[in-house]
């Protein structure tokens, strides 16, 4: 079986190249294949006489990386002979076409003998004086994913060789960092052309021409600098929970918050219904702060955190979507409902005891009311016609003004929640939605009443100094202003 001996170039010059390599390179009879004659150790080596065969025309030849590493490595194993290929820096440091090579060798297609070469990381943190020790994370700027980014390290993205690459890069890191953020490039680190300069992010792909032994070094960042992550909003919370934080929050408990919950959930629809995309923004904070304090509540009592409700939720859109994330086929929208329905029965494993038990019982009254029928409906319980709906409607509102005739306040009340809810049943054959029905009633009446506040203002007056006749002109006046708006 053929074999392929790797060699690494080490990170620019000669002097750099370990002398084992340089012994070994100097002496071998044949052609060297190298990924690349751009490396200043090729140059000096040529003129040594070492006689290199490259792949450069193959980065010609295609418009990504993965066909061009793909290929070098296909047309090294097809040569008939043992093999000495040798990549800048070391083997095992951000080489694709080496990785593609242990692939093959596993699979039993080739041997293969790795040796050694210096890397360009122990120049780069030596040009940079840092030590990885303290936090270190290192990137290919051609293939990083953001969510990877743990910035309060020190981070180095190697093979940042073009401007468009270093555009990409900056635009990546203005996502988390500011513009004036301070970032090194380097270039050629440890040769006697390496370069240094320190330059604002906005201007990294402005300012210094960059090559292929360049790299981008971010600082690392100071926590203060990424409120915008979600584990400083989880180390926020944990303070204010903690022996020393806030008193009101350390004696909160799941009982104690949860009309804010609801409170927060209503506001944060308020914004929606007003398209205020600011205040939508901050009322979904106030909803996940609701979330984060509950789940601090859970850690610290012992029996959950935040990183299980996030495994739970992240669990289940996962499992009832395998139209997505598995091979089921959905048509339609209703087909998505149906499957989801079925998983999580299946899921919740034994039939519930009532058909009624998925709906909380804190919903709010009229939206409780739609949701029970619904179920209902779902066995058959249900008239097929709205006019028996109509008809129920009337007769309960019936039964109430004989309640209010006899002046039984307590008969009123059950008569007149049976009314709501036949109503909210009328609603439902209708395919009307009775809460949003009612909101926007309150949201018209909120209006008028506030324009009639704002008239008798401008007259220096008040709502109370008015007479119902008075008031009732005030509000036909507020109606025929708003008309267009309501």
């Amino acid at each position: 079986m053929k074999t392929i001996h790797i060699l690494g170039l080490g990170a620019g010059d000669l002097e750099q190249l370990p002398l084992g390599v340089y012994r070994k390179l100097l002496q071998y009879k044949g052609t060297i294949y190298t990924r690349t004659l751009d490396h200043p150790v090729v140059e000096d080596l040529q003129s040594e006489g070492v006689e290199f065969s490259s792949f450069d025309e193959v980065y010609k030849q295609h418009d990504g990386f993965v066909d061009v590493y793909e290929t070098i490595v296909k047309q090294l194993i097809e040569k008939e002979e043992d093999v000495l290929y040798v990549v800048p820096g070391h083997p095992m440091l951000a080489e694709r076409t080496v990785q593609l090579l242990i692939e093959a060798r596993d699979a039993g297609t080739i041997e293969l003998v790795i040796e050694g070469g210096q890397s360009f990381l122990d120049a780069t943190f030596q040009a940079l004086e840092i030590d990885p020790i303290e936090g270190f994370q290192f990137f290919d700027a051609l293939d990083v994913q953001p969510a990877h980014l743990q910035l309060m390290n020190h981070t180095i993205f190697c093979q940042v060789y073009d401007t468009m690459v270093a555009s990409e890069l900056k635009l990546m890191l203005l996502e988390d960092l500011s513009p004036d953020y301070p970032v090194t490039i380097v270039t050629a680190a440890g040769s006697k052309g390496q370069r240094l300069t320190t330059v604002p992010l906005e201007e990294l792909d402005r300012s210094v021409e960059v090559n292929n032994l360049t790299s981008v070094y971010v600082p690392p960042v100071q926590e203060d600098q990424l409120n915008h992550q979600f584990f400083r909003l989880r180390e926020v919370i944990r303070r204010l929970r903690a022996p020393g934080g806030c008193p009101w929050d350390q004696k909160q408990t799941h009982e104690s918050l949860r009309k804010y919950l609801i409170e927060e959930a209503y506001e944060f629809i308020d914004a929606v219904n007003r398209e205020d995309d600011d205040n939508m923004i901050e009322e979904l904070g106030d909803v996940l702060l609701q979330v984060m304090l509950h789940s601090q509540i859970g850690e610290d009592d012992g029996f959950f955190t935040i990183g299980d409700v996030i495994q739970s939720v992240t669990d289940k859109m996962i499992r009832r979507h395998p139209h997505v994330f598995g091979q089921v086929t959905v048509n339609d929208a209703e087909e998505v409902v149906t499957n989801w329905e079925a998983i999580k029965q299946v899921e919740k494993g034994k039939k519930p005891t009532s058909l009624l038990d998925s709906i909380p019982t804190s919903f709010p009254g009229l939206l409780q009311a739609e949701e029970l029928q619904k179920k209902a409906a779902k066995v058959g319980f249900d008239w097929d016609d709205v006019a028996p709906v109509l008809e129920k409607m009337q007769e309960e509102w019936q039964e109430f003004e004989e309640a209010r005739e006899n002046n039984n306040r307590e008969e009123m009340e059950k008569e007149f929640g049976d009314y709501l809810f036949a109503l909210a049943n009328v609603a439902r054959h209708y395919k009307l939605n009775s809460e949003q029905a009612l909101q926007r009633t309150n949201t018209k009446f909120r209006t008028r009443l506030q324009a009639m506040e704002r008239t008798v203002q401008e007259r220096n007056d008040t709502l109370e100094s008015y007479s119902l006749e008075e008031l009732e002109e005030l509000w036909i006046d507020a109606k025929e202003k708003n008309k267009g708006a309501e």
